[in-house]
């Protein structure tokens, strides 16, 4: 599948700022925006194996598309949400569990990259993978 593969951080975009919308302190922001962060995607159907390696954890994430599972930010915030395929962008919608606002992200390939972006409060941001 076009996921397939591991994806390592090769840059980011207003990554700072979508960090501080979400309430991340800026000691937190300065050394998230320098984690390290490798993903790990296998996908079979519509089930998904998402491993998470960065300087500050690592975790692992199976999904199925539509169904709401739990999950926590690298910072503790918790989340509750479903990915789901729209046409070749996984779409995810998650709320947070302590002020109920809803975070947008989309996970797309564009070119050779794998592109995450993220929408919060207004603020986007976005990471750039490469194989």
């Amino acid at each position: 599948m076009a996921f397939d593969g591991t994806w390592k951080i090769d840059r980011n975009e207003n990554y700072e700022k979508f960090m501080e919308a979400m309430g991340v302190g800026l000691m937190k922001r300065k050394l998230g925006a320098h984690d390290n962060l490798k993903i790990t995607i296998q996908q079979n159907g519509d089930k998904f194996n998402v491993k998470e390696h960065s300087n500050f954890r690592n975790i692992e994430i199976e999904f199925t598309l539509g169904t709401t599972f739990e999950y926590s930010l690298a910072d503790g915030t918790e989340l509750s949400g479903a990915w789901t395929l729209e046409g070749n962008k996984l779409v995810g919608t998650f709320t947070r569990k302590d002020n109920g606002k809803v975070l947008k992200a989309t996970r797309e390939i564009v070119g050779d990259e794998l592109v995450q972006t993220y929408v919060y409060e207004g603020v986007e941001s976005k990471r750039f993978f490469k194989r």
